[in-house]
């Protein structure tokens, strides 16, 4: 696993170095292919969701699969419940989890389950919403803007607060690589520069689509193949069948949501709208998921 990791790292860090020498790409926002980038090769990480249910129910000796996913859907519609009634109220636990979420299953093949703290996770992975802040504020307070979350007179968006964090999330890739051999150490630092230069060069939305989809969806996807199979071709192919249903799914719910939206929104905000809302819909309760399988394995 580790040498696939090795290996998907160092193209992801060459190929984010290539493409931002590309005028073409530094100066357009892409929604529409990024969201479709997102429906496809994002959403798809989280399709198994179904099949762990499947496990979790049989460690609660429920007998009825229908109660796993009446659960799931109603967290879902919750979280985006609260998301447009309180959401200033959900901002910070919003930041914190998906900070949590990215540092977590970027870098969980690295150490064993439980080995390293919630907060060394959570600084690494704040990199995915330090850097767009710190690189591309303006564009990035837009998108938060359009998601009913405001920042823009938030102590958490000056830059010398911003630096502090980065810094904060370079030592806790310095601390987890610690005593972690040559190729771990190396996929940690060149994950953290590659969201860096995607950031640097890219409007946000890009930026975020490239991260996740090429790398924290890749990656997880990989692991997932191999728990299927440990026959890649095979387990890919496993892979492939099991999570189309549900990416289909939520790929038409998104589509519907996004039509809806536009009659009320304008394009790009509807888009930035269903990406992120919708994603935080589907990710609080894949966290809770994974804790409860995670808890129950100890």
């Amino acid at each position: 696993m580790t040498k696939i990791n090795y290996k998907h790292s160092l193209v992801f860090f060459i190929s984010c170095i290539f493409i931002s020498s590309f005028d073409y790409l530094r100066s357009n926002s892409f929604y529409f292919i990024c969201f479709f980038l997102i429906l496809i090769l994002g959403v798809s990480h989280g399709a198994l969701d179904n099949i762990k249910g499947k496990k979790l129910i049989k460690i609660y000796r429920i007998s009825n699969i229908a109660y796993f996913y009446l659960i799931y859907v109603l967290f879902g519609l919750g979280i985006i419940t609260l998301w447009i009634l309180f959401p200033s109220g959900l901002l910070l636990l919003f930041l914190v989890i998906a900070s949590y979420h990215f540092g977590k299953e970027d870098s969980e093949f690295i150490y064993k389950k439980n080995e390293e703290s919630f907060f060394l996770k959570t600084f690494k992975g704040s990199i995915i919403i330090i850097s767009p802040l710190l690189f591309n504020k303006e564009k990035t307070l837009e998108i938060f803007s359009s998601i009913n979350f405001d920042l823009s007179n938030s102590l958490f968006i000056k830059d010398e607060i911003l630096v502090a964090f980065l810094i904060v999330s370079f030592f806790s890739n310095l601390i987890l690589s610690f005593k972690k051999n040559y190729d771990e150490k190396s996929i940690l630092f060149m994950d953290f520069f590659s969201i860096v230069t995607l950031n640097i060069f890219f409007d946000p939305l890009l930026a975020f689509t490239i991260y996740f989809c090429f790398l924290h969806s890749f990656r997880h996807s990989i692991k997932l193949v191999f728990e299927l199979n440990k026959n890649f071709k095979k387990g890919a192919l496993l892979f492939i069948k099991k999570a189309l249903p549900l990416t289909i799914i939520t790929g038409i719910i998104f589509l519907v949501a996004l039509y809806f939206l536009q009659y009320e929104f304008k394009l790009n905000e509807s888009i930035n709208m269903v990406i992120f809302i919708g994603l935080a819909s589907l990710t609080f309760p894949h966290i809770l998921l994974e804790y409860l399988i995670e808890k129950n394995e100890k």
